[in-house]
């Protein structure tokens, strides 16, 4: 099991419960007697239990999807703060620049250095946006785990 919490803001109570209501389906699934219960009822049985199974790994995989999607909007939230930012900088500081650049030198010259900064700048914009994108993960990871421990139980549930 993943000792990862979720973030505020997420239903802390079903991400916390997943675990618990697992360990009591696997208690009930090994305490049943083999001989006691009809065949309708081992179905019933059966289906409910795969029933909640299914809702827990679907909160698991909503919780981890919202996650990521935080994560991706706070990436682009900078990509585009720094696009905005970047713009007005580069419109009024280059003005001001080039007007007294041109006072030491050729205006054409001028107006090409300070562009060539603003260039360097929007390129380190990028790398750090770039960055933050990396580390976002489309695939619910433990969900995925979960999965994986849920058919290897359904494989052996008496280990």
């Amino acid at each position: 099991m993943s000792t990862h919490t979720p973030r505020a803001g997420y239903d802390r109570a079903a991400y916390e419960r997943a675990p618990y209501e697992r360990a009591q389906l696997a208690e009930r699934v090994q305490g049943r007697p083999a001989r006691s219960s009809s065949v309708g009822e081992l179905l019933s049985d059966v289906t409910s239990d795969v029933q909640l199974l299914f809702r827990q790994e679907m909160e698991l995989a909503k919780l981890e999807i919202r996650e990521e999607a935080t994560k991706a909007g706070k990436a682009a939230g900078m990509f585009g703060g720094a696009g905005f930012a970047g713009y007005m900088a580069a419109l009024f500081a280059s003005l001001a620049a080039v007007f007294g650049l041109a006072n030491v030198m050729d205006t054409g010259w001028a107006a090409l250095i300070v562009t060539g900064v603003w260039a360097l700048v929007g390129a380190v914009l990028f790398v750090m946006g770039r960055s933050r994108m990396r580390s976002v993960s489309p695939k619910p990871e433990r969900t995925v785990q979960t999965l994986k421990e849920d058919a290897q139980w359904a494989r052996h549930p008496t280990k």
